[in-house]
């Protein structure tokens, strides 16, 4: 995370400060309880989250290993949407559609992308 926010000083300050990993921990757990078909918790989880970090991620978006989210305030990802890993996405920043239609309708970010 450190490599690439330059106001991240130290490991304390991102975890307790920065909101884009309280939102990236808290989506963990709810994609986990969301694979497991537990209904109600996941998008409980997604929504506390929200609350706390100003960040929206359905708790069936997939995302990768070391996402980096700027400034995250009103990032959204939709439950369809991939997110590779190495991505750096900055505020405002919405991973979504309007189709009402099934199957995939967000987008898949590559590997190492930078979006804003």
């Amino acid at each position: 995370y450190k490599s690439k926010d330059p106001a991240a000083r130290n490991a304390l300050e991102i975890l307790l400060l920065f909101p884009g990993p309280r939102a990236l921990f808290f989506h963990r757990i709810a994609h986990r309880l969301y694979l497991w078909r537990i209904p109600f918790f996941p998008r409980f989880i997604a929504e506390l989250s929200r609350w706390l970090s100003g960040i929206e991620i359905h708790p069936g978006a997939i995302l990768g290993k070391n996402i980096v989210m700027d400034h995250g305030m009103g990032i959204v990802i939709g439950e369809t949407a991939v997110v590779g890993d190495e991505v750096l996405i900055y505020h405002g920043v919405t991973l979504g559609s309007t189709p009402f239609e099934e199957g995939k309708r967000h987008p898949t970010i590559e590997k190492g992308a930078i979006i804003g």
